[in-house]
């Protein structure tokens, strides 16, 4: 049985951590730092027979902008369509329903994102950012 769960308390955060501590996005990220990003976010875990098999997370005002992050399935559970029932129930998640812009970065999972009506930005030139290098 599969499942996606809005709810923390559920999350295992050795797990998450665990992962994410080696993934290119996010690699040496500490348990601290991790707790940190999640309590700040509207998370979702997903689970197979209990088990957690996954997990992205959401940063939102709930109306304007919301920031997709994190997102990964297991190694040994991916190409089983497990991604696409997490990034579903994000997009379909009644309290994300009034947002008009979602953003996200990717380096290799456009062809998921594009079957959610994610695209390459319109106008990249109107975009900025800063780099704290210090944290």
């Amino acid at each position: 049985m599969i499942e996606v769960s809005t709810d923390k308390s559920k999350l295992d955060v050795p797990f998450i951590q665990h992962f994410l501590k080696d993934i290119y996005w996010a690699a040496g990220r500490t348990m601290e730092e991790v707790q940190t990003t999640i309590d700040a976010s509207f998370c979702f875990g997903i689970y197979l027979h209990g088990q957690q098999i996954g997990f992205a997370r959401v940063v939102t005002d709930y109306v304007v902008f919301a920031y997709l992050m994190d997102v990964f399935i297991t190694p040994q559970e991916r190409g089983k369509g497990y991604s696409s029932l997490l990034i579903k129930a994000m997009m379909e998640e009644p309290q994300l329903q009034q947002v008009k812009i979602w953003r996200l970065a990717t380096s290799d999972a456009h062809f998921l994102y594009e079957k959610f009506g994610f695209k390459a930005l319109a106008h990249p030139e109107k975009m900025m950012e800063k780099v704290n290098n210090n944290g």
